[in-house]
């Protein structure tokens, strides 16, 4: 199947998602088609979630980047377990992400889904002050058996 051509009025462009950034578009006639990248506070919540999900050693030239939260999958889902993923979440957030400052960071279980880790940061944008909280859901695989 062709692209529609520029010359056919009925051939409706759609913006080009590019599946590993999420909201970054290419929008017709926006800035002649440049990519149009996320602003304000929700370019910060994606840089929070690419520092939470990045394993350190990742990425090249910064090998202490990202707690490597996904690494925790098919761990037990425990207080051990969910210490040392709220402690590699602030550790993290408060090493590579200059703009805010974390104030509590907890790894709580889930009762509706046993295998399920809920991971809130609460943080301070350094430049107004204001709190700010960020929230996400983790499904570790693994739930403790319960004693008989």
């Amino acid at each position: 199947m062709s692209p529609p051509s520029n010359s056919d009025p009925g051939a409706a462009l759609q913006p080009l998602a590019l599946p590993l950034f999420d909201g970054l578009t290419v929008e017709p006639g926006a800035e002649q088609g440049r990519l149009a990248w996320r602003r304000g506070h929700a370019a910060l919540r994606d840089c929070l979630l690419n520092i939470l999900l990045t394993r350190p050693g990742e990425r090249l030239m910064r090998p202490t980047f990202g707690a490597g939260i996904r690494d925790f999958i098919h761990l037990p889902n425990n207080e051990t377990t969910r210490a040392l993923l709220a402690d590699a979440a602030l550790r993290a957030l408060t090493r590579d992400e200059p703009r805010i400052v974390v104030d509590e960071v907890q790894a709580l279980a889930d009762a509706r889904a046993p295998s399920r880790v809920n991971l809130s940061v609460r943080y301070r944008l350094r430049a107004t002050g204001r709190s700010e909280r960020f929230d996400l859901a983790l499904d570790l695989g693994t739930t403790l058996a319960a004693p008989r």
